[in-house]
């Protein structure tokens, strides 16, 4: 069962994302935020953690800065989750989801039919890329995407702690696994690996472990 979490601030928003989604048997939209920050306090009274984060643009400041720093908040509160963005208004949000940390993401209006909205979810939680043409056109056009990640060292970029988390991601470990492993906090893990992606320029697990071999900073 695929767990997600809506955020939207319209209460008719809210409820028909629930129904659209609710219609497939292998979706359950396990809880609901009118803010991100409210978001954050929900994944972390869940009993299972959330698959896939669907985040209506209105739920998002309009200051570019803010807006990082609190998709960022709510992605870091739990496992990194997959998250679809649903525009309903100004585009620039998109130019936002590559560099988040997430396993994956995805945009699509806001008005996406109930087939679109499925697909998408589903394929977020298998980590694919989702989206209209027009919209992933948006993003991959960002200026931001225009720079290649720089090739970094042990020495030079991951401290100590971030290649021993490294290493532990490669061994396919989940955060608390990773706590438990390393002696450390679950909020320390989840800094760490925010850090990783950050100095590999990696959006997901997977990527993160494929730069750091690739760069012989580990070893499979």
């Amino acid at each position: 069962m695929i767990q997600v979490l809506v955020v939207a601030p319209a209460l008719a928003v809210r409820a028909g994302l629930r129904a659209l989604l609710g219609e497939d048997a292998n979706i359950e939209v396990a809880a609901e935020a009118v803010s991100l920050l409210e978001a954050g306090d929900s994944q972390a009274s869940l009993p299972e953690p959330i698959d896939v984060l669907v985040i209506h643009d209105a739920a998002i400041p309009l200051v570019e800065g803010e807006s990082r720093a609190s998709l960022e908040s709510v992605l870091h509160s739990a496992e990194p989750a997959a998250l679809l963005l649903l525009i309903d208004g100004e585009t620039y949000l998109t130019r936002l989801l590559p560099g988040l940390g997430t396993r994956a993401w995805g945009v699509l209006p806001l008005d996406s039919s109930l087939e679109e909205l499925q697909a998408a979810v589903k394929a977020l939680h298998h980590g694919l890329l989702v989206g209209t043409p027009a919209l992933l056109g948006q993003v991959l056009a960002s200026p931001a995407q225009d720079k290649a990640p720089q090739a970094v060292t042990a020495s030079e970029a991951l401290t100590e702690r971030e290649m021993q988390v490294l290493g532990l991601l490669a061994q396919g470990l989940a955060n608390k696994q990773i706590a438990a492993r390393l002696g450390i906090s679950e909020h320390t893990v989840k800094f760490h690996v925010s850090g990783i992606y950050t100095k590999l320029g990696a959006t997901s697990r997977t990527e993160a472990v494929r730069l750091g071999v690739r760069q012989g900073l580990i070893v499979l």
